[in-house]
């Protein structure tokens, strides 16, 4: 039974769906999906055109929204939303440290979460669509990894769709995982020197910092063990519009003087340690290379290994000559599931992940290239988490895909520039269809 509840300026209903965990396979065994269900208040008895948000990651759900906020106050004018937790993420049988031994070890954990990946998201759109819409095709807004399963989504069931918008979620069809990461090393950097140039005096805060973690053990109040690759991986944050600003703040609180000499303060271990843990996201370490596995070779760490051909980022030697050191950005390496506590659990499944060969493809570029509904895609210029070049040469493969590439924002414009982002985008569909 479903229930539905107010907030400012919304009613709410929280929906629930049984989908197969395996497609291939519609008789067996079964899980549980979650979604919200969101209409304006004045136009809850109306009978509106749907729009379902898939969510960036992989591994986290929905947005939690407090009435009308960012990109869905725009949203609303038109649809009635749904907000679907994927697989694996919210209440959408969650897949972590304390669910996935009930799977039982690691080679069971990793052949479940092979169906978490982004063909299976859009068979499960499609048996929920039958439910809430009655059939009728809905509009996708893909945000990053949910633009990725929009393109499988085009891909695979173009039937459900009546208008698809993508923001900073074009992948590319047929790069492999190294291919990926060697192409945003390079973009990572530019973000680093884009910040020494606004923050200069963050070289030698980072320098003094990393120097200070190679000489010390530094286990972080939730057990994460703050290693200076750990360190370095807080670079993630500058891929947001805002990201460099908050990692400058990061870094200025980061001593303290004590009776037992200096000492990273309680204050920036409390929040480095918020930014690191992937407690309530362990399916981004899990699968963020998976994601890009579509033929008979393993994804083997691409990002650890691509990382050695590009050596300026070994904060050693860094701090042996006076080079900056350099942050990383949106890459999963294989000591991360010896620093998070959330993640050693799972070291061994992810090592297998990353073994594994039996990967189908995600996109059809011979159904891309005749493409017949309206999509439009928001492409930033100097993405730091999807590469630019990679999204325009999809975009000029989708039949009738229409662009808007800015460098007004960044990778998270949906959230920064909304709701002008959406009204943008819906628009071009208009004006395709």
């Amino acid at each position: 039974m479903s229930l539905s509840y107010r907030q400012p300026g919304v009613v709410l209903t929280d929906r629930h769906f049984t989908v197969p965990l395996d497609h291939a396979d519609p008789e067996g065994e079964t899980i549980e999906l979650y979604a919200r269900e969101v209409v304006a208040g004045d136009k809850a008895h109306e009978n509106l055109p749907w729009l379902v948000y898939l969510q960036g990651g992989p591994g986290y759900g929905a947005n939690r929204f407090i009435g009308r906020q960012a990109w869905l106050d725009r949203a609303l004018k038109d649809y009635r939303v749904l907000l679907l937790d994927q697989r694996g993420t919210g209440h959408s049988a969650p897949a972590n440290r304390q669910t996935l031994p009930l799977r039982g070890g690691p080679a069971e954990q990793a052949d479940y979460l092979t169906h978490f990946r982004a063909d299976s998201i859009v068979r499960d759109c499609e048996i929920v669509r039958a439910r809430v819409t009655g059939g009728a095709p809905w509009t996708v807004l893909g945000q990053s990894f949910g633009g990725f399963c929009t393109v499988s989504y085009l891909s695979l069931a173009p039937e459900g769709l009546s208008s698809a918008v993508i923001t900073g979620g074009l992948p590319s069809l047929d790069a492999r995982a190294d291919d990926v990461y060697r192409a945003a090393y390079p973009r990572i950097e530019r973000k680093v020197a884009a910040h020494y140039a606004r923050y200069p005096q963050d070289v030698e805060r980072a320098r003094r910092i990393a120097d200070h973690l190679l000489s010390h053990d530094v286990v972080l109040p939730n057990g994460y063990r703050l290693t200076v690759e750990a360190f370095q991986s807080l670079g993630l944050m500058l891929g947001a519009s805002d990201g460099s600003h908050r990692l400058h703040y990061l870094l200025e609180d980061a001593f303290v003087r004590t009776p037992h000499g200096t000492e990273l303060s309680d204050a920036f271990q409390e929040e480095a340690q918020g930014l690191l843990s992937h407690a309530d996201h362990p399916l981004f370490a899990l699968l963020h290379e998976p994601i890009y596995g579509q033929d008979a070779r393993p994804t083997s760490w691409a990002a650890e290994r691509i990382r050695a051909e590009f050596p300026q980022f070994d904060a050693a030697k860094a701090l042996a000559g006076d080079a900056p050191v350099l942050f990383t950005g949106e890459t999963i390496h294989p000591w991360m599931f010896e620093t998070d506590p959330a993640l050693r659990p799972l070291r061994d499944t992810a090592g297998l992940l990353a073994a594994r060969t039996d990967w189908q493809p995600l996109y059809d570029p011979a159904r891309l290239a005749v493409n017949e509904v309206p999509v439009a895609a928001a492409v930033y210029h100097d993405d730091m988490y999807v590469d630019t070049e990679h999204s325009l040469r999809t975009a000029r493969a989708i039949r009738g895909l229409r662009t808007w590439v800015t460098d007004e924002f960044e990778h998270d414009g949906l959230r920064a520039g909304a709701p002008r982002v959406l009204d943008r985008l819906l628009a071009l569909t208009r004006d395709e269809a």
